[in-house]
């Protein structure tokens, strides 16, 4: 597949890919409980905790769930362990429509930008209606093209999680995007599973989407901790999405398999710690080597007392520290020069002592 994805987009006020900081995204899902309040309480808990945006769920649940189809199913996952129908959760869990502006107008008023998932066509106009900074599309649509052109049309950056899915369908959603004339994408490496098993994480699918597309990479995890997110840090991931509560004790869907705020935060921390020992490509002696790169390579020393006038042969040479004389690379070149002045025993041989 052809390669034409920028390297950097600009998502609000940052700039987010190649040379950037981490992107963080806090999903709140359902964990609003139904609350507009506790939405907020959530956003302000999740600038604090260091995320750059607060993200939630658009979805009604007729136009997402077939609760009769669900109801003919013995589901062994999450799912099957709510003690309520589908349908009936998803209805719990609307964040209601009239609800969107005032939350997105209270994220811009804190400091942190404010985003959703769309589940159909009319959530899709609203969120584009309100001014979100890029569309978030959740794994479970990636074989929904006419949703993923249609969301691609609104010329927004489109981040797109790929769990569930096979490389091929990856390529067909990548290139339903770019068909539709939208190349501001990143790439989500994702295990659609609540929680994920940290072993099943598969982080190196970041390296084949690498090669592959060229797009910007990231990780939505669902695993327990941090581990695979800086794994996916390591590996090149600009943005990273974690499911955020306040408290994971709390009865909901969602809460169980979510980040509280410190630990959200620890996350933070520990990715921009890492970033700074990612460093760059170039290999270079760094400030703090100025000293060791002296202490502990090695020189040519005098093996005995050497006298000025005197030939210098391989075996009055020894190899030792510090590098403060002739490096040791250079110890047949100097074999059959005449010492210049006296040199004692042990004593760093330097060029000029030398001819």
């Amino acid at each position: 597949m052809e390669k034409d994805f920028p390297k950097t987009i600009k998502i609000g006020q940052r700039i987010v890919g190649e040379g950037q900081q981490v992107y963080f995204i806090a999903d709140i899902g359902a964990n609003f409980d139904a609350s507009l309040e506790k939405a907020k309480r959530l956003a302000r808990l999740a600038k604090e905790a260091g995320a750059d945006v607060l993200k939630i769920q658009s979805f009604l649940a007729d136009k997402i769930v077939s609760g009769p189809s669900f109801a003919k199913m013995h589901l062994k996952g999450v799912h099957g362990s709510w003690q309520k129908p589908i349908d009936q959760v998803f209805r719990e869990a609307e964040f209601k429509r009239e609800w969107h502006k005032e939350l997105f107008d209270y994220c811009k008023e804190i400091g942190i930008d404010f985003s959703s998932s769309p589940y159909d066509f009319k959530a899709v106009d609203l969120l584009a209606e309100i001014g979100v900074n890029f569309f978030k599309i959740g794994s479970g649509e990636i074989t929904w093209h006419e949703m993923l052109a249609y969301i691609a049309k609104k010329q927004k950056p489109i981040i797109l999680a790929t769990g569930d899915s096979t490389l091929k369908e990856v390529e067909e959603a990548v290139e339903v995007i770019k068909k539709a004339g939208n190349n501001q994408l990143v790439l989500l490496q994702c295990i659609t599973n609540y929680p994920s098993k940290i072993e099943s994480a598969n982080i190196n699918v970041l390296k084949t989407y690498q090669e592959n597309f060229g797009a910007i990479i990231g990780y939505s995890d669902h695993s327990p901790g941090d581990l695979v997110v800086l794994g996916a840090v390591a590996l090149g991931a600009k943005v990273i999405e974690k499911h955020f509560t306040e408290n994971k004790n709390d009865k909901g869907p969602d809460h169980p398999h979510s980040m509280e705020p410190e630990e959200f935060l620890q996350m933070v921390q520990k990715t921009r710690l890492l970033e700074k020992a990612l460093g760059s490509k170039t290999k270079e002696v760094v400030e703090e080597e100025s000293e060791t790169v002296i202490v502990q390579r090695r020189s040519l020393h005098a093996k005995r007392d050497i006298k000025m006038g005197e030939t210098i042969n391989i075996e009055d040479i020894i190899e030792l520290r510090p590098a403060i004389g002739i490096p040791p690379k250079d110890k047949k070149n100097i074999a059959g020069k005449t010492a210049k002045k006296d040199i004692k025993r042990y004593e760093a041989i330097c060029w000029q002592d030398i001819g």
